[in-house]
């Protein structure tokens, strides 16, 4: 039984799809929205440097696995291990790049060839949707069949996949497959072994491929993954406490403030009903009419009456 070495870290996914240009080419032709007559024939891989890199970002996501194919469109493949809130911009970015580097005469602007870039990711972005495969492209609002095809993207959201039923061959099926079920010690099953492509990708995944000094890699690579994730989710809760300690002291806060706020209204009142009282008992002693004094104190009549004066006291 043979151990297999999972195919969505850095050394494992670069060996498999960034040497070798035939399991490219059948795995983007999968997984891209390409049309039957412009699938990919041929792929030249280009430099890794072109793509940004980022110390943080590097360790936990493959961005360099980068190729052109035979009509000069560029391809980004990335497998990005867990969720950051600045993925898609990244992503955004690399691709605006790729696409403004190219080599083209000054002004030649219809030479620029569109850039395409497929995402895998290990987590789940929209919570909303069952949905496992998105495509977002440049469209005309009011009429989506108008598009600016210079840029595309798909983001597949692995653990949300799951095969209809394990005997389908369709090629996106299998690669998917491929990517979610090869890890750890066990015989991978009969539709994977079969095709050609995939079963050459598993070869490349057995743990007997690779060099000790390779091994120690892969598992610094987890390693750092488990830790960074460790640490972002860390950050995530800290950040939740800290806001909702926060929200209790501002709620606090504006309670007391209001509770005082409120208390100085009432305490306005109260004085200023019992000056209107004291003002209506001195003009009931002058005998000034009931009806005058509401009309000068702003009180009820009931009010004045409960203040009349019986031997110089209010009754």
């Amino acid at each position: 039984m043979a151990r297999y070495l999972d195919p969505r870290s850095d050394l494992v996914f670069k060996r498999v799809f960034g040497e070798h240009p035939d399991l490219a080419k059948s795995f983007l032709n999968a997984l891209m929205p390409l049309p039957p007559n412009r699938q990919i024939v041929e792929i030249d891989y280009l430099p890794s440097e072109m793509v940004p890199t980022d110390a943080m970002q590097k360790r936990n996501s493959i961005v360099d696995v980068r190729c052109t194919d035979n009509y000069g469109r560029q391809f980004i493949i990335e497998m990005q291990m867990y969720w950051t809130p600045g993925f898609i911009q990244r992503l955004v970015l690399n691709a605006s790049k790729a696409y403004t580097r190219q080599d083209y005469e000054s002004g030649a602007y219809k030479m620029l060839k569109p850039v395409y870039a497929l995402a895998i990711l290990n987590e789940n972005f929209e919570e909303e949707t069952e949905e496992f495969y998105h495509l977002f492209e440049i469209i005309n609002r009011n009429n989506p069949n108008e598009k600016i095809g210079e840029m595309e993207f798909v983001f597949v959201e692995l653990l949300k996949f799951k095969p209809k039923t394990v005997a389908e061959k369709n090629m996106m099926v299998l690669w998917l497959r491929f990517l979610k079920e090869t890890h750890g010690e066990h015989e991978m099953p009969p539709e994977l072994t079969e095709n050609p492509d995939i079963k050459k990708a598993l070869d490349l995944c057995r743990e007997v491929a690779f060099t000790r000094a390779e091994l120690f890699a892969y598992e610094e690579f987890w390693d750092s993954v488990w830790s960074e994730k460790t640490l972002m989710e860390g950050k995530y809760e800290l950040g939740m406490e800290k806001g909702m300690a926060e929200g209790r002291a501002k709620g606090l806060a504006e309670g007391r403030a209001k509770g005082l706020a409120e208390g100085r209204a009432e305490g306005r009142a109260e004085g200023e009903k019992t000056k209107a009282l004291e003002i209506a008992r001195k003009l009931q002693l002058a005998g000034i009419p009931v009806e005058q004094i509401t009309s000068i104190t702003g009180l009820s009549e009931e009010e004045i009456v409960k203040q009349a004066v019986i031997g110089g006291e209010p009754a």
